[in-house]
C-alpha cells in the first residue's frame, strides 16, 4: 500500500509518497481503510526530531536516533473498517470508525492497523471523515486536561493560550460544554473565529501583551510553552490551577516547584487516548454543540505540503489530509 514515508528526519520535504506493507490485524486489531486524518503538532515536532526542552536523548532514544524508527507517523484515524483480527467482535467489516492508532503512529497511510481496545469507536453516517479526523488528537487532550486533570466546573474562568490551534480551539470549545467562561488568546486575525466557537472574549496577542495585565483566572490552559512558567502562573489566581499543555523538562520542573510552594495547582504531561472521550467528542458534534474547526483539507499526497502549513505555527484549526474512497 502506499503512505507518506518519513526516511530521515528534517524539512517538511522529507515527506514523500512511498510502499509500505500491507498492515496485518492481531486478535484484538483492526485494519482501517482511512478517509480521512490530520497532520497535528506532534507529527511535525517528529518529523524534524524536535523535542521539548530536556527531552532530547529520551526523544531521540524513543523515536529513532539518527533515522525514525516509525517511517510512518500519523495517529488520527477516520476511516472504514476492512478486516478485522481473530478476537474482534465489537465491530465488524464496514463500519465506520474514528480514533487514534497511539505511539505506533502508521495513520498517514492508506490503511492502517489500530487495537479494539485502544482508542477506536463507531462514527454515525452523519458525520463526516473530514469531520471526525478533527476530534481525536486535540479532543482527547482537551478532556484529559479540562476533566481528569484540572476539574474544571461550571461557571470557572479559563484562559487558552493558544486558542486557535488544534488543540486550542478543542479546549474552548470543551470548556464551554462543561460550563466554563472562556478567554482565548490568540492573533487578531484569529478572533473572529474563536469566539464563534464559544469564548466569551479574546485577547490577541498580537494587539495585547496578556502577561502585562492584571486579569486573573481560575484556569489557565498553555498550549505554546514559550512563556516561562512564572509567567503563566502570574495570570491565574493565587488558588488557581495551570495546565503546561505544551512543556519541556524545565517547564515541568518549575511546575513541581510552583506545587510544593505554592496554593496553586500545575499540571502537565502526556494525553489520554479515551474512546470513552472519543464517543462524546463524536455525540457532541453530532449534535452541533461541538464544531469542527478545518485549517486546510489537502490530499493525502500532498503531506510536505501539510507539515510545512503546520510548521508556520499560524494554522487556525486542523489540517486534514483525505483520501480517495477505494470504490471511486
Amino acid at each position: 500500500m502506499r503512505a507518506l514515508v518519513l526516511d530521515q528526519y528534517g524539512a517538511p520535504d522529507v515527506i514523500t509518497v512511498g510502499v509500505v506493507a500491507d498492515p496485518v490485524p492481531g486478535p484484538r486489531e483492526v485494519v482501517v481503510q482511512q478517509r480521512a486524518t490530520a497532520v497535528n503538532s506532534g507529527d511535525a515536532r517528529l518529523r524534524q526530531r524536535d523535542f521539548p526542552d530536556g527531552m532530547a536523548l529520551l526523544g531521540r532514544l524513543v523515536a529513532g536516533w539518527s533515522r525514525p524508527r516509525n517511517r510512518v507517523l500519523g495517529v488520527d484515524v477516520a476511516g472504514v473498517v476492512v478486516a478485522c483480527g481473530s478476537a474482534v467482535t465489537e465491530l465488524a467489516v464496514g463500519d465506520r470508525v474514528v480514533g487514534m492508532t497511539g505511539m505506533r503512529m502508521g495513520a498517514h497511510a492508506e490503511r492502517c492497523v489500530v487495537s479494539v481496545d485502544h482508542c477506536l469507536v463507531r462514527l454515525p453516517d452523519t458525520v463526516s471523515f473530514e469531520d471526525a479526523a478533527t476530534l481525536p488528537f486535540g479532543g482527547n487532550t482537551a478532556l484529559t486536561y479540562l476533566e481528569a486533570k484540572l476539574a474544571v466546573r461550571p461557571g470557572e474562568r479559563v484562559l487558552v493560550i493558544g486558542a486557535s490551534g488544534a488543540v486550542g480551539v478543542a479546549l474552548v470549545q470543551v470548556a464551554r460544554l462543561l460550563g466554563a467562561r472562556v478567554t482565548g488568546v490568540c492573533s487578531a486575525a484569529s478572533a473572529e473565529r474563536v469566539l464563534g466557537i464559544g469564548a466569551e472574549r479574546v485577547i490577541a496577542y498580537d494587539e495585547t501583551d496578556v502577561f502585562a495585565g492584571d486579569e486573573r483566572w481560575d484556569v489557565v490552559l498553555d498550549t505554546v510553552g514559550r512563556a516561562p512558567v512564572a509567567a503563566v502562573r502570574g495570570l491565574a489566581t493565587p488558588t488557581g490551577r495551570i495546565g503546561l499543555v505544551a512543556a519541556g523538562l524545565p517547564q515541568m520542573l518549575a511546575g513541581v516547584w510552583a506545587n510544593l510552594t505554592s496554593r496553586q495547582r500545575v499540571v502537565f504531561g502526556v494525553s489520554d487516548e479515551n474512546p470513552d472521550y472519543t464517543r462524546r467528542l463524536v455525540q457532541w458534534l453530532e449534535a452541533g454543540e461541538l464544531r469542527p474547526v478545518v485549517d486546510v483539507v489537502l490530499p493525502w499526497e500532498r503531506g510536505a505540503e501539510a507539515h510545512a502549513r503546520v510548521d508556520t505555527h499560524r494554522k487556525r484549526g486542523s489540517v486534514v489530509l483525505t483520501f480517495a474512497s477505494p470504490n471511486g
